[in-house]
């Protein structure tokens, strides 16, 4: 059902756009590569492909009912053979121009399902779905050089004003530009199970922090328990091994580290301040720091961070205010529970003392600087985009290992490498990586033996151009210049607000990697963004809390029970519809009982479609009902009506004159709400016109009103034919009209219909309304004074009393104050 709901606002706008006269083209394509398809597949015993090709057949079934005018010839399917042989180009020439690269990094690793897991896929330490605990493991993975386009990514955002405002906060915030600084710590003491001597340890501990002004606070330092320090650390010390393996098996999530109680390991190492001589800072391995964050190491002040303060708390550490409020004494303010995180003055921080805190920065730095310990960068939040997945059912990544010539790339003319027809699950894990034949090739550069790069490609690569490849989907190339030309960028993307981060930042990368390439001009690759709600319905359980399907369930007044059983079912909050809580409504069943129009016009009406739709019966039979509405109107009024093409008469009378004013005024309303993507209140300007239209008695053999009744019922099938395309095109053919209404001109307002001679006018009395005058338009404010003082009704309200003043606020009302 979400779907149909973001296929129908697309719909909406494609058919009004080409009735505007735009070329519009509105294509289909399936995101078919992926785990929850392979696990599907595999619970079904049936091949991936064979169980993704049959999905799509199925929903393409759904959306064909659905009456959506897409171009079905630009149809694609990312797991096409045909369309990832250019991914896979597109990425050997991403990777010449050194923005793929692989590397060995850290991962969540899943032993049961022998996959990486994403960070919020770890729950309490647990992969999602196999409930296994999970292991830190590292592993040779292929990346994309997302941070070499940081600054750009950022920056254009400030100019991308065809964006909700909370998309691009979403991904400044991801992309998390900071200006601060990295230092040096030098290391003082070595723990003694070291016997005095470093070893492999490292002489310096470097940090990155955006507050060095709180220097002078800091009480210790922490390293992430897969920093190199650690690791050196924890190879002599078998309680830091224990606690390190502790660190790895919790979730790495920035949710789940600000929920988790702080602990840490004192490593014995300390490391000396910069300024102040003889001071030492302990050093601890923490499971807040991340070594994917900023250089894996921090200084921890406790006064001024309230997660280093909660660490400090448990493990006693000094708790020194360095900033402290304007005009409050440094000698009496202290720190509680909360750490102060407001402006101020520096304080206890010697030659800093007295400093605003952009000053002390500046000077930290530069003194830093100076001593050549450390120095002033820009950092960012934004991490390289790791492409490598574990799996069978996605792009084969088209790299070779050589003994002899390391890592090398397929040959062009070698493209597509597809996947083997015939992997085995048998086992738990990639089949990739255990196929007999399949990984087995020679080197394209020395013809030794050598293997095929066994994982796949993430998802979202494939989802990070299709955009473009709609406009030539069959093409011998990626692209044509010509038609990314004319079609370049998508005028408007509607995708549900769980984009934001993932899938528009990497398409995004993407499209600016290409551009590097070569591949295309532009590297924004939509104009236009909608996030649309989604679609709701109510959550039923049964007494032994299995989860009910909606049709499982039957409501008598106030009294739900199981259609089955008779037994109480338990009626939850409206949630996101879901597979896993069956509070899911087949789009098949509800076109069956109520038309494929009903769904459409419930879908727009109900609710703004930047938020969530509450799906009920309720609703989708009221649409129902409209439409029966509407068919009765124009069913009643056809033969009535003049011929299609007869001029309009040169004069109307009264009503026939206020219904082309509704007319008009509703023909520009829909246009603006249509533009403005508020449907709901389109179809609310469309409600008043129909009860308008119902409420017109034309006078027999009146030439003017059957001619404005037809202006009317004309505008009306026009303005509802985006939203309800079926029935639109039988009540245009029941008007008398031989074309598509699909293939009509959207209506024109006449703005000047609107503008009325005269105006009917409040007059109030001490605040409260006591009369109306029809007055002419923009009348002299002495005359309409005059007018309103003599209407009897407002005699009567002033009752003789005084008139202190008369207020009036032109073409609207009249206050006399008594």
């Amino acid at each position: 059902m979400g779907h149909i709901r973001n296929y129908t606002l697309g719909d909406v706008v494609a058919r009004y756009r080409r009735a505007q006269g735009f070329n519009v083209m509105h294509p289909m394509g399936w995101d078919a590569f992926g785990m929850p398809a392979e696990n599907a597949a595999i619970e079904n015993k049936v091949p991936p492909a064979d169980w993704t090709y049959q999905n799509i057949a199925q929903m393409r079934e759904q959306l064909l009912a659905m009456g959506l005018s897409i171009d079905w010839s630009r149809e694609i399917a990312t797991c096409h053979p045909e369309y990832y042989r250019h991914e896979q180009k597109m990425f050997l020439d991403i990777h010449a121009a050194d923005l793929a690269y692989r590397k060995e990094s850290w991962v969540n690793w899943d032993p049961v399902d022998h996959t990486v897991l994403a960070n919020e896929q770890v729950i309490e330490g647990r992969g999602w779905r196999s409930g296994a605990p999970v292991e830190r493991k590292k592993l040779s993975q292929w990346f994309f050089r997302i941070t070499a386009f940081a600054g750009d990514l950022l920056d254009e955002l400030d100019r991308m004003d065809g964006w909700p405002a909370k998309v691009r906060t979403m991904q400044r915030n991801w992309i998390g530009r900071s200006e601060g600084m990295r230092l040096r710590f030098k290391v003082a003491r070595t723990p003694a199970r070291t016997n005095g001597s470093s070893g492999d340890l490292l002489d310096t501990l470097e940090v990155y922090t955006t507050r060095h002004d709180t220097l002078f606070g800091a009480s210790f330092c922490a390293i992430a328990a897969d920093h190199p320090m650690a690791s050196a650390l924890a190879a002599r010390d078998p309680k830091l091994a224990d606690f390190v393996d502790q660190c790895r098996v919790a979730g790495t999530s920035e949710a789940a580290i600000e929920t988790a109680e702080k602990q840490g390991f004192d490593t014995g190492l300390t490391v000396r301040h910069p300024f102040s001589k003889g001071v030492e800072l302990p050093v601890y391995v923490a499971n807040f720091v991340l070594m994917e964050y900023g250089t894996g190491a921090i200084f921890g002040c406790p006064a001024h961070d309230q997660r280093d303060l909660e660490f400090a708390r448990k493990y006693k550490l000094p708790v020194l205010p360095v900033v402290v409020p304007e005009d409050t004494d440094p000698a009496t303010f202290e720190i509680g529970n909360d750490a102060y995180i407001g402006d101020g003055r520096l304080a206890n921080s010697e030659f800093l003392d007295g400093m605003s805190v952009p000053d002390a920065q500046a000077e930290v730095a530069r003194r830093l600087e100076d001593a050549q310990v450390g120095e002033r960068t820009i950092n960012y939040r934004l991490r390289d985009w790791g492409v490598s997945r574990q799996r069978y059912w996605g792009c084969p990544i088209p790299m070779i290992h050589c003994p002899s010539c390391g890592t090398v790339p397929v040959p062009a003319e070698d493209l597509p490498v597809t996947l083997p027809d015939d992997p085995g699950f048998d086992e738990p894990g990639n089949p990739l990586d255990r196929h007999p034949t399949w990984k087995y090739v020679p080197c394209p550069q020395c013809g030794a033996d050598a293997q095929r790069e066994t994982d796949t490609f993430d998802t979202f690569m494939e989802s990070s151009w299709y955009f473009a490849r709609f406009c030539t989907p069959r093409g011998d190339t990626a692209f044509d210049d010509d038609a990314i030309k004319y079609w370049m960028p998508v005028d408007l993307y509607i995708g549900g607000v769980e984009h934001a981060i993932l899938h528009l930042l990497y398409s995004r990368f993407f499209m600016r990697a290409l551009k590097h390439c070569g591949y295309l001009e532009h590297k924004e690759p939509f104009t236009g963004l909608f996030t649309q709600g989604m679609v709701c319905h109510e959550t039923y359980r049964a007494e032994n809390g299995e989860w009910l399907l909606p049709s499982d369930i039957v409501r008598d007044k106030d009294q739900v029970t199981h259609a089955q059983t008779g037994a109480p079912v338990t009626v939850g909050r409206s949630e996101k519809m879901s597979k896993s809580k069956k509070n899911v409504v087949d789009p098949t069943d509800i076109v069956d009982t109520y038309g494929v129009d009903a769904a459409r016009w419930f879908m727009v009406s109900d609710s703004p479609p930047d938020r969530d739709l509450e799906w009920t019966d309720a609703g989708a039979e009221g649409a129902w009902r409209f439409g029966q509405k509407l068919w009765r109107l124009v069913e009643g009024a056809a033969a009535t009506l003049p011929p299609t093409d007869i001029p309009a008469p040169k004069s109307f009378g009264d009503p026939a004159i206020a219904l082309r004013r509704a007319t008009h005024k509703a023909i520009l309303a829909v246009t603006g709400d249509i533009e403005g993507l508020r449907f709901n209140t389109a179809v609310a300007q469309i409600y008043e016109l129909t009860n308008t239209l119902n409420s017109f008695a034309p006078e027999e053999n009146d030439a003017g009103d059957t001619w404005v009744l037809r202006e009317g019922l004309d505008a009306l099938v026009r303005l509802f034919a985006p939203m309800m395309p079926h029935l639109a095109e039988e009540l245009w053919a029941l008007l008398g009209h031989e074309n598509l209404v699909a293939d009509s001109d959207w209506p024109k307002g006449d703005p000047a219909l609107l503008t009325q001679d005269t105006l009917t006018i409040a007059v109030q009395v001490g605040g409260k309304l006591r009369a109306t005058l029809e007055l002419a338009r923009d009348l002299d404010k002495a005359e309409v004074e005059a007018l309103a003082l003599a209407d009897e009704k407002v005699k009567k309200a002033i009752d003789g009393r005084d008139i202190r003043k008369v207020i009036i606020v032109p073409n609207k009302i009249v206050n006399v104050v008594v």
